[in-house]
């Protein structure tokens, strides 16, 4: 990867919210984070981030009604769900909603670095697929 992806954590655990923007930002990402849904929404709103890292459990708007707004701010961010509570039936609505991967907490940072790189790769594999946009063809610009 040529350049590092710009990443969003969202989590109602302030010390877990911490701990892995500290981890993930050592390893050179870009991290921001979130304490509710309602913040990372209006975070999205303003900023563009590459991967979201985000909590299915949280009090004011649970991951995956998170989930579905942020699909319609912004279609391209690829989307990690973590969660302390493993449901086959969450698994599957997240990935209908187009989420990248699901993992367990506790994590192991390792592998988790390891999907937040792939996430990025694929969102920028989709990207060069796409091409460019009507409007860049004819003006000449990328």
């Amino acid at each position: 990867m040529s350049t590092q992806p710009r990443i969003l954590i969202v989590d109602d655990e302030e010390r877990f919210r911490t701990t892995m923007c500290k981890l993930l930002a050592a390893r050179g990402f870009d991290v921001r984070t979130a304490g509710s849904g309602p913040e990372a929404l209006e975070i999205l709103k303003e900023n563009s981030y590459d991967v979201l890292i985000l909590d299915v459990r949280m009090p004011e708007m649970c991951g995956v009604d998170v989930l579905a707004e942020v699909r319609k701010i912004n279609s391209e961010i690829e989307v990690i769900i973590m969660t302390g509570y493993a449901s086959v039936d969450t698994a599957k609505e997240i990935m209908k909603l187009g989420a990248y991967d699901y993992m367990l907490k506790p994590y192991n940072i390792e592998e988790l670095v390891e999907k937040v790189e792939a996430a990025y790769d694929r969102k920028i594999a989709r990207k060069k697929l796409a091409g460019p946009l009507p409007d860049q063809i004819s003006s000449g610009t990328e």
